[in-house]
């Protein structure tokens, strides 16, 4: 009796796991969710009936498609040879690949989504295979393709102004509408929740957009970026908030999140300079010691009230004639000295000489004051104008005689103090000379370097270069210096290209291998779920929950890390679809054996993880091996397959192993479906 009395007492206290059912219910939800995630047409209809009905508006969720490979959304298939008859055996391989980076970009500015440009080299030929998803003008393709890349010297010139026509002016409306239309998309997107900084790093076109993810500092209504400041002030934005419409400034279209206020320091200055030979800019013809001298003098003379006329009379910077006069700016707009200096000048006070890269400074502190400003985080968009419209009516480049005929070799040496890469130029005897007649006409200013129509270097010029021999120096990383070197060789090299032939798959054909893979996975996925019930009752609609939240998991994989789904791809997730299947089988089937053996429900659960484990986890090892050997060794419908397969696997562990259990042990933690009836076993 007293027996019997404690074993009631100690069965009272014992908790009930929660643990099971709260993670069952977040795996259910995650199931819900990533369903929303990807089909959001289907919460976009649900969400025009509420408002239909009741009038309150749920969040729409923009509906953009999966990426879809050649096969599946048709395009152009190209395959093309590069004759290496006049190119040296031991730069083949380097030309080849300065080709193909060429086509790559024609390729991206033709507006291609995800195209694929490869090259092989086996059996003594060098081919570059380039598959174009969606494009089926396949002349444009080729005329755009096919050009051997052109490399030129420019140097530069003045702004040309002209008028453009009538057809380009409605070009340019038909085409800011649809630029407009996509960042009224993206707004949407940010609107809706979507974190920013994903925002930011997936579409934003700001250069640097690595290092500063899109944040703005310092804005104030003086700023060069004042159109921020205004639309914060005026529509009373908080911080944290998107603001609602998309700011169209010089810069293109802004959709920006205020984050936060702060403080700016100003100053009203001026300044006078006397430059001498060698700092940017420079043609007084003075030499430092000249310059050194005359600016002492001139602080001699300098007072607050003669300051103006003193610039007027001595400065030779480009405020002279306004008598030095800077306007209002902040410390960190000037060069460091600079605007150290003038952080450090009380109110009325004239600075002592400071020397700066443009030459020695005379600084007057007119006045000062501290004014709000803001910081923001935007994602940039582009917005054309009419001179990328008609690139001819501005023109701040100038073509020269030198081009890529005249450049025998470029390549990479590094710095033998600071180990710093940098980009060598070799010219021909012809090259050398035009070389040398450029840099003398443009000491201290850009001679840029073009590849098919577009800059890749505008190095300024610090000394004429004789004897055809150059060097390329800046804060260059060795895979931006390798990058600038091949594209270089590639623009000098002659590697015509020769089509050898030329694939179109219709949109027809690819809308039908789409439907018919779609239909065949959902076929497959209904038997798969129905055998498995059938055969395993309860454990068995289980493992069906938990692949669903596979599958949907799988899709959202493809969204986020921007897949291209092929034939072959679809037949990756299928595959791995079963792996995930054989999976819950070998947990199920342990299962059984366990509770047939004598152990109780919960305790036959654990066990058959613990003893699947291993088996399960050998078996998809070894099939991510092969995975990673087909994706690395072959072409691009093997790798797609490779790598849908590979995502499906890792997931398939994750279910497998965790959600199925946690939904089973959930489950059982209610005596009434401890039947064995219902999982189909017997001791």
């Amino acid at each position: 009796m007293q027996t019997w009395k404690l074993k009631k007492k100690v069965q009272k206290k014992t908790p009930k796991p929660w643990g099971m059912h709260v993670g069952a219910i977040l795996f259910l939800l995650a199931t819900v969710g990533l369903a929303v995630y990807n089909f959001p047409a289907i919460w976009n209809h649900g969400a025009d009936f509420v408002r239909s009905q009741t009038g309150w508006a749920p969040p729409s969720l923009v509906d953009e498609p999966f990426r879809l490979g050649l096969d599946l959304q048709g395009g152009t298939h190209l395959i093309y040879e590069a004759d290496m008859s006049q190119i040296p055996e031991e730069d083949r391989v380097e030309a080849l690949e300065g080709v193909r980076d060429v086509i790559e970009r024609r390729v991206n500015a033709f507006g291609v989504s995800e195209p694929v440009v490869q090259t092989t080299t086996t059996g003594g030929t060098y081919r570059v295979i380039i598959e174009l998803a969606g494009v089926l003008d396949v002349s444009e393709a080729i005329s755009l393709i096919g050009e051997t890349p052109v490399l030129e010297f420019k140097e530069p010139g003045e702004d040309l102004n002209g008028e453009p026509t009538e057809d380009q002016l409605i070009e340019l409306d038909l085409v800011n509408e649809a630029e407009r239309s996509a960042a009224d998309a993206v707004l949407a997107r940010a609107l809706a929740g979507e974190p920013f900084d994903d925002l930011v790093s997936e579409l934003s076109l700001e250069p640097g957009i690595e290092e500063t993810g899109g944040v703005l500092e310092n804005i104030s209504g003086n700023s060069s970026r004042s159109e921020f400041f205004i639309v914060i002030n005026e529509k009373g934005l908080y911080p944290g908030q998107v603001y609602w419409n998309t700011l169209e400034t010089q810069e293109g279209i802004n959709i920006f999140k205020y984050l936060n206020a702060g403080e700016r320091a100003q100053m009203e200055l001026s300044h006078i300079l006397i430059c001498y030979e060698g700092t940017i800019g420079c043609e007084s013809g003075l030499t430092e010691l000249d310059a050194s001298i005359q600016i002492n003098e001139v602080l001699e003379l300098a007072t607050a009230d003669n300051f103006a006329e003193v610039a007027k009379q001595y400065s030779t910077g480009p405020s002279g004639p306004n008598g030095g006069y800077l306007s209002w700016g902040d410390p960190e707009q000037y060069v460091t000295a600079f605007g150290l200096a003038s952080a450090g000048l009380e109110v009325g006070e004239i600075s002592s000489v400071v020397q700066t890269e443009f030459g020695y400074h005379i600084i007057y502190k007119h006045d000062e004051k501290i004014e709000k400003a803001y910081t923001v985080q935007r994602v940039l968009l582009g917005l054309t104008d009419i001179y990328d419209i008609a690139p001819e009516l501005l023109d701040p480049w100038i073509n020269t005689e030198l081009s890529g005929k005249h450049l025998e070799r470029a390549g990479v040496e590094f710095d033998s103090n600071t180990g710093s890469p940098y980009v060598t130029l070799t010219f021909n005897a012809e090259g050398g000379d035009m070389f040398a007649a450029l840099t003398e006409e443009h000491i201290g200013e850009p001679i840029a370097i073009f590849l098919d129509g577009d800059p890749i270097s505008t190095p300024v010029v610090q000394t004429a270069i004789y004897g055809g021999r150059a060097i390329i120096t800046g804060d260059f990383t060795v895979e931006e210096s390798k990058l600038l070197a091949q594209r270089l060789t590639a623009g000098a090299l002659p590697v015509p290209v020769d089509l050898l032939s030329q694939q179109t798959v219709g949109p027809i054909l690819g809308a039908a291998s789409l439907e018919k893979s779609i239909v065949a996975a959902l076929y497959g996925f209904l038997l798969v779920a129905l055998y498995v019930v059938a055969a395993y009752r309860l454990p068995g609609l289980i493992a069906v929950v938990a692949l669903l939240l596979f599958a949907f998991m799988n899709l959202a994989a493809y969204r986020m890390f921007g897949v291209t789904i092929t034939l072959a791809g679809i037949a990756g997730f299928v595959l791995s679809l079963g792996i995930a299947v054989d999976a819950n089988v070998l947990i199920i089937e342990r299962f059984k054996e366990e509770y047939a053996s004598g152990r109780d429900f919960l305790g036959a659960v654990d066990e058959a993880f613990e003893r699947a484990w291993t088996a399960i986890r050998d078996g998809n090892i070894t099939t991510l091996i092969a995975a990673g050997v087909l994706y690395w060794f072959s072409s691009s419908f093997i790798r797609g397959f490779a790598l849908t397969l590979s995502i499906g696997v890792i997931l398939s562990m994750f279910t497998a192993i965790l959600v199925t259990r946690v939904y089973l042990k959930s489950i059982l933690q209610s005596k009434k479906i401890r039947k064995p009836s219902l999982f189909g076993v017997k001791r």
